[in-house]
């Protein structure tokens, strides 16, 4: 089976203290699980990949179904390179559960049924995943106020991301012009911005001031807007228009700077207010 970037969604799931590798079909509305993590999780064997391997074995020689429905999809490995993993869908992973005796077989079992049922709740009424990313920053610490903006810029750059794919634009081409659009209103790209505010795999906006996130979201829902009007074929039209859309928050941030004699962008996250901030100077 093979599957592209468009079809699914990689992500990391938690069970006790062990994490699971696993994938969301759109096209066919299914959770795959990595087997290795797994193995790791039932057994906790120090070699999770050679037990898969010689389990395999037997249940091919059985003739089970697991083996045969077991497909291969590209995850992060521990080296942080994509490589390609044996994975199974829910229905697969029960029969992989009833192949390894384990005392940890149960409350897996209802893991993987609360997994599979939140995910499914969230597609038919999508108002459950905004409540659950609600407490889920309210448990992190953040104020009610910016959640509420934070929550906002979910929404604004979902609909800047479908007018890109309504111009034509490939998933893996939205880095692009993400960059261009922050680098024109913040004057960083992506990677500069977050390497200013100390940030690692953290996510840039979880780590942004509110002022910060209005002038993002500005900078985003004036894209979408000028892309809807001057509607981009190509990816060079639609750089000039993350342009001119980051061009508007740019404007709006000197207008701020210029009122209040202090520059918005610091390298405070958002969570450290107790760490005096190092300001940014002569932004473009």
């Amino acid at each position: 089976m093979k599957k592209t970037e468009k079809d699914i969604k990689t992500s990391i799931k938690l069970f006790e203290d062990f994490k699971v590798r696993t994938s969301w079909d759109r096209e066919k509305e299914t959770w795959w699980f990595s087997v290795v993590d797994i193995i790791n999780i039932l057994t906790e064997s120090k070699d999770p990949t050679a037990y898969w391997r010689k389990l395999k074995q037997r249940l091919k020689a059985e003739g089970n179904e697991t083996v045969t429905n077991c497909h291969g999809l590209k995850m992060k490995a521990p080296d942080g390179k994509m490589r390609l993993t044996d994975v199974l869908d829910t229905e697969g992973v029960l029969r992989l559960v009833q192949s390894i005796p384990s005392p940890k077989a149960e409350p897996f079992k209802l893991w993987l049924a609360k997994v599979g049922r939140e995910r499914l709740d969230e597609i038919q009424d999508p108002e459950i995943a905004i409540n659950r990313a609600l407490q889920y920053y309210l448990a992190k610490g953040y104020s009610p106020e910016w959640v509420n903006q934070r929550l906002k810029s979910i929404e604004i750059r979902k609909a800047l991301t479908d007018e890109w794919k309504r111009s034509g634009v490939a998933d893996n081409q939205y880095g692009i012009l993400t960059d261009i659009l922050t680098q024109e209103w913040s004057g960083m790209k992506t990677r500069e911005y977050k390497n200013f505010k100390g940030l690692k795999k953290e996510s840039l906006r979880d780590n942004m001031s509110n002022m910060e996130l209005v002038l993002n979201m500005l900078a985003e829902v004036s894209t979408t807007e000028i892309s809807k009007q001057r509607n981009p074929k190509t990816l060079d039209e639609n750089k000039s228009v993350a342009k001119q859309g980051g061009s508007v928050a740019k404007e709006a941030r000197k207008q701020i700077e210029l009122q209040t004699g202090k520059p918005v962008i610091t390298d405070e996250n958002f969570l450290s207010q107790s760490r005096k901030p190092r300001q940014i100077e002569n932004k473009q």
